[in-house]
């Protein structure tokens, strides 16, 4: 199985979502999980992934991780060209490099040419920037590319955004 997350965040709390699913064609999600982390890390310029990561593991534990093969995360696994880790090789080194993690970004990041792979999904000019570890970045980006949906933005990452952002917080 593969599983998007993503998280959002409000003054004292976020809101963990994963879109489960089977095959990167799939229009429905296997299941989708949601944990609430109560007083977040704050944002510190540079250490996203010290915010985003705790949020993360915790909703990992709702799953039979066993049975996850790829994590997809909203952002980056490689900041730079250096390959300056990102929240996704975070979560790719907690696992101890066992599960390829997939970084999916809307908007670029400087310095990073050769560690991204731009793709362009339906009639948007705007691309997608792909990043991985664990998987080659050129399947990394084939399996974005082949997801459901006619839109840059692929039908189940619509979906996870959505639920990141619904409810009550």
């Amino acid at each position: 199985m593969i599983i998007a997350i993503d998280v959002y965040y409000e003054e004292h709390r976020a809101r963990a979502a994963g879109v489960i699913f089977e095959r990167w064609e799939d229009a429905r999600p296997l299941d989708i999980i949601i944990n609430y982390t109560e007083n977040p890390q704050e944002y510190e310029p540079g250490a996203f992934y010290k915010r985003e990561l705790p949020c993360i593991l915790e909703l990992l534990k709702l799953t039979d991780i066993k049975g996850i093969h790829t994590i997809v995360v909203d952002g980056y696994v490689y900041l730079n060209d250096g390959q300056k880790p990102g929240l996704g090789h975070y979560v790719y080194t907690h696992f101890s490099e066992n599960i390829p993690v997939i970084g999916v970004a809307k908007t670029p990041f400087h310095h990073n040419g050769s560690a991204v792979q731009k793709i362009y999904r339906g009639k948007s000019a705007k691309p997608l920037y792909i990043t991985a570890a664990g998987m080659s970045l050129a399947a990394a980006a084939e399996n974005v590319q082949k997801m459901h949906g006619e839109h840059r933005f692929p039908h189940l990452l619509k979906l996870l955004d959505r639920q990141t952002k619904e409810g009550n917080l």
